[in-house]
C-alpha cells in the first residue's frame, strides 16, 4: 500500500479526555495503510507514550498528525509551548 498520500490531523485541547477516540482513530489510520499486528501495536504504544509524556509535562493542548507520503508514514505530536515527538516508518 505504498501508494497512499494523505494528511490526517487532530488538534486536542486536553489529551487525557480523548484516549478512547485516539485509540480508535489511530487504529483506523494504521489499518488503512496496512499496519496490523505487532507493527501496528508498536506504533500505537509509541504514540500513546508520546501523548502521556507531553500531558504529564503540563502541556494539555497538542496537534497529532498522520501523513502518508512517498511510501512512508509520518506521525507527529506537537505540544503548544512544549516539545514534539516524531516517528517515520515505511508503509507496508
Amino acid at each position: 500500500m505504498a501508494d497512499h498520500e494523505f494528511v490526517f490531523a487532530l488538534e486536542l485541547s486536553d489529551e487525557p479526555y480523548f484516549d478512547d477516540m485516539l485509540r480508535e482513530v489511530t487504529g483506523a489510520v494504521l489499518a488503512y495503510v496496512g499496519y496490523r499486528g505487532a507493527a501496528g501495536e508498536e506504533l500505537r504504544r509509541l504514540l500513546h507514550g508520546a501523548l502521556r509524556a507531553g500531558a504529564s509535562s503540563g502541556h494539555p493542548r497538542c496537534d497529532v498528525r498522520f501523513r502518508a507520503h512517498s511510501g512512508e508514514l509520518h506521525i507527529s505530536v506537537v505540544y503548544a509551548g512544549g516539545g514534539e515527538w516524531r516517528t517515520t516508518r515505511r508503509l507496508p
